[in-house]
């Protein structure tokens, strides 16, 4: 990505808020579940960092900003392919094959956008180390140090920007590559063609006295807002923070002996979208599609409580994978001595 379009896209930050639709991957809650355990799990110094990068209407909070890839995709439109990954009906992923926009370019998927998002955190710190060691040789040179240290702070200003764009991408597309439809069937647009029914009690109606069926996609409704939002409702009084909670139990708890295998990666890589997406799509044949590919041909399947029991705990599951691998790719122990976290502010 160029560096006048990352600038113009965090100018324009502010007014894409407010004017763009909602339209989300997770949706707003599945997304800022993931940051919100991420950031619990930073390191002091990883913690400092993404705050310094975070932008100010953030406040600190890395949940805020986890569903802004989603509010500048129809204004960015290059940006739409990198949220999904469209696979045969075979039920594996394959790299090469499989992670390319409707072109044919290749790593135009949201596997190809972590490993580069992930790259451009590392890759324009290790400029800004050379800018700061050039400008302490320069500091020799008593009759330059005035025009290198603006040059200096120039250019640390301009890194930290396409930092903080890199940053608000990269938590984004590891929420999406953990929801098991964005690396889904091409054939129905990772579950987008899909029509189901899911049913809504009362209370999910506003107190609307009757039992309502409404139609909506399996990937844009389902497995995006409808479960989470289901369980919130029913478990824990609408409060995202007490799910957070539940999940992060789970995560010190139940999964403890699963959660050493997420928070590392193999070869010595910051990120491995490649396994991510794997499981994903594994995820998606075994209880995204299961019942439903077929049935749905013929008419609209209903989603009852069959299917929101057995399927939340997948999706606690999902996103508690997120959170624990978003925070393991930003915290500085995982990386090398050049970790974008020694860029000075």
């Amino acid at each position: 990505m160029g560096e006048c379009r990352m600038q113009k896209m965090l100018a324009f930050l502010s007014l894409m808020l407010v004017t763009l639709p909602p339209i989300y991957g997770w949706g707003t809650d599945g997304h800022s579940i993931i940051c919100k355990i991420a950031q619990t799990r930073l390191s002091e110094e990883a913690a400092d960092a993404v705050k310094q990068l975070l932008p100010k209407w953030a406040e600190d909070d890395l949940g805020s900003v986890c569903s802004w890839a989603d509010q500048v995709k129809f204004r960015y439109r290059w940006s739409s392919p990198l949220h999904f990954i469209n696979t045969p009906e075979t039920c594996s992923y394959q790299y090469k094959r499989d992670c390319k926009d409707e072109d044919g370019e290749a790593g135009r998927c949201v596997a190809g956008a972590i490993n580069n998002y992930t790259s451009q955190l590392l890759t324009y710190n290790s400029a800004a180390d050379k800018a700061e060691c050039m400008f302490s040789t320069y500091l020799f040179f008593f009759f330059l140090l005035f025009a290198v240290n603006i040059w200096f702070l120039v250019t640390v200003q301009k890194l930290s920007d396409n930092l903080t764009g890199s940053l608000l991408f990269l938590v984004h597309f590891m929420g999406d590559i953990h929801q098991p439809l964005h690396v889904g069937f091409a054939s129905d647009k990772g579950g987008n063609t899909i029509d189901v029914h899911w049913y809504k009690t009362k209370q999910v109606l506003h107190h609307v006295s009757l039992t309502l069926f409404i139609t909506c996609s399996l990937a844009r409704h389902v497995w995006d807002t409808n479960i989470i939002e289901t369980a919130e409702e029913r478990f824990y009084n609408s409060n995202v923070d007490d799910m957070v909670d539940a999940i992060q139990q789970n995560i010190t708890n139940e999964w403890a002996d699963q959660v050493k295998r997420w928070d590392t990666c193999s070869l010595n890589k910051t990120a491995c979208p490649d396994i991510y997406a794997s499981e994903g799509i594994k995820a998606a044949c075994d209880w995204a599609y299961k019942g439903v590919k077929e049935e749905s041909k013929y008419e609209a399947v209903v989603f009852a409580d069959d299917y929101f029991v057995s399927r939340l705990p997948i999706i606690y599951w999902r996103l508690a994978q997120g959170g624990v691998r978003l925070a393991a790719t930003l915290n500085p122990e995982v990386k090398d001595a050049n970790s974008f976290y020694t860029l000075k502010s």
